[in-house]
């Protein structure tokens, strides 16, 4: 059911060393080129990453939120083609949501690596050492790095009591149902 699954996932920082198999990569891949896209302009360009010192360079991405990647074995750079969309950004992030449902549905952890709009350094964004690191064309953008493995963690799912369902107006906004 997909309700269960989505009452199963969640960020999983903490990975086991051992690769991700072929076939779940291509599935994973397989749910990426599935997301929908707004006027199926399809913007988005994704680079699977296996090689352990580009991941390791990949998580020096950013001074915060990126050094758990060193330990993946997998990372997937979700980028776009902004020429081709203006909302690339909202087309990249539905096919990061299809890649973490996915994950989550092989019995894989992920979690979501902030990069556009985040810098490296005082002089470099988090997008333009990610571009160099993987050669991604200048015309790119970046929007984010996605960490997959087996987790070596377990976290349950978020309570229901946790859901804000005080931010749900029913026929108008602030309307109680």
């Amino acid at each position: 059911m997909f309700l269960d699954l989505l009452r199963k996932r969640r960020s999983i920082r903490l990975y086991d060393s051992r690769p991700v198999e072929k076939k779940h990569i291509d599935l994973l891949i397989e749910a990426m080129l599935r997301s929908p896209s707004s006027r199926s302009l399809n913007p988005w360009h994704f680079v699977v990453v296996t090689d352990p010192g580009l991941i390791e360079g990949l998580s020096k991405a950013k001074p915060h939120g990126a050094k758990f990647l060193k330990n993946a074995p997998l990372a997937i750079v979700v980028c776009a083609d902004p020429s081709v969309s203006d909302v690339w950004v909202e087309d990249c992030s539905i096919a990061s949501l299809h890649l973490h449902l996915a994950a989550t549905d092989l019995g894989l952890g992920s979690c979501w690596i902030q990069i556009r709009k985040r810098q490296h350094d005082e002089s470099l964004s988090s997008e333009q050492y990610v571009a160099k690191i993987l050669h991604i064309p200048e015309e790119m953008r970046v929007e984010a790095v996605i960490a997959v493995g087996y987790p070596k963690e377990e976290k349950q799912g978020q309570p229901g009591s946790s859901l804000l369902y005080e931010r749900v107006s029913y026929d108008k906004y602030g309307q109680a149902k």
